[in-house]
């Protein structure tokens, strides 16, 4: 049995005679940039967060840059996160001239909220918030020291489109939601593309406006931008891709459930499902001992598994060159020696599932 990671040619076959449709609707008309289908996609979007802005744009990567420069953030400012996120979190924040002050993390992977306070500084700017793997944060506890101190949340929510936490949407949770739409995430692009959403119209004009530039018209630049915008055909597809996200959240949920009930094996930690929180499962991690050897065990039986991510950020070669000062963060470290994501996307089967299953139990027995 051949059991891929992600299975992006089988989204492709059943949707490509759609995709094409789509594809030539938007190249047989004269906007190729802008039109509406963004307005639409943003419109969709603000529904789906329950916010009352949305900005697209191309990437989950300029969300963050634009969410923070929104924000303020600027040199010598200091913005707390996490460091077992992808590189983009921490370089967002670094490209803006401001320093990463990472907090270690709960067993499920996410910030543990009780050390954020002890991290903040007269240089804090901003808290980002990791909803890591579709799972989210302590937002009521976080909420508060943000309401204390008066320092804005952004929502690094990449990996959480759709989750929900006491019944509210990611991305409405804080000061601005920044999204990916690679095309790994459940709301997938046909490419890179991104988004952010808020409830402050100060906000939605700011990052409306560098995202294309600096325009505040068509002939006058208020502020030197960016080109973030996103990409036309991207938002059609998005736009059609939006209606099946229920459906592809429900299969999601659904192969981590099956996980849960095959797995069980004493050496693997998973993170129990929080009730607070609807979980999307951008991904299903588990924590196992002796983890790569696992790793090259179940790919000789024909499963491809990946790590997210096994070097934290606070390690890595780019983020010592640039401070000296050593960062130790217990639980994230010994976690990226454990953690192991296994196949969850909407196309696997149970009995592929089933399957994963008994090879991880038998990698022990």
């Amino acid at each position: 049995m051949k059991i891929p990671y992600v299975s992006l040619f089988k989204q492709w076959s059943v949707e490509k005679k759609y995709i094409l449709k789509i594809i030539d609707y938007v190249a047989s008309n004269d906007l190729w940039v802008g039109g509406s289908e963004i307005t639409k996609f943003e419109k969709n979007i603000s529904k789906l967060c329950g916010t009352r802005y949305a900005v697209a744009l191309n990437s989950g990567t300029d969300a963050l840059t634009l969410g923070l420069y929104s924000l303020g953030v600027n040199r010598g400012d200091e913005v707390i996160t996490t460091s077992n996120s992808f590189i983009a979190s921490a370089a967002t924040i670094i490209h803006l001239g401001a320093v990463p002050i990472f907090v270690d993390v709960l067993d499920n992977q996410l910030i543990d909220h009780k050390k954020i306070e002890e991290k903040i500084s007269k240089k804090t700017k901003a808290i980002m918030v990791v909803h890591l793997g579709g799972r989210i944060a302590n937002m009521n506890y976080i909420n508060k020291i943000s309401r204390k101190y008066n320092i804005p949340i952004i929502e690094d929510a990449a990996q959480s489109v759709g989750s929900k936490y006491h019944g509210k949407s990611s991305g409405s949770l804080g000061t601005i939601g920044c999204f990916s739409a690679h095309p790994l995430k459940n709301l997938n692009a046909l490419g890179d593309s991104g988004y952010i959403t808020t409830n402050s119209k100060k906000i939605y004009q700011i990052i409306k406006s560098l995202s294309n530039h600096g325009h505040e018209n068509r002939d006058i630049v208020d502020k030197f931008g960016y080109v973030s915008r996103m990409d036309t055909i991207q938002a059609a597809i998005l736009n059609f891709r939006i209606k099946n996200l229920d459906k592809t959240i429900r299969i999601r949920r659904r192969n981590a459930s099956l996980y849960r009930k095959f797995i069980n094996n004493k050496k693997i930690f998973i993170p129990k499902e929080d009730p607070k929180v609807f979980n999307t499962y951008h991904t299903f991690v588990i924590q196992a001992e002796n983890r790569n050897n696992l790793k090259k065990y179940l790919e000789k039986k024909g499963i491809l598994t990946s790590i997210h991510y096994p070097i934290p950020i606070h390690l890595q070669p780019a983020y010592k060159k640039l401070f000296n000062k050593k960062v130790v963060l217990k639980k994230t470290e010994l976690q990226s020696k454990k953690i192991i994501t296994l196949p969850v996307n909407r196309f696997i089967t149970e009995r592929q599932i089933k399957y994963i299953s008994k090879m991880v139990n038998n990698f022990y027995e």
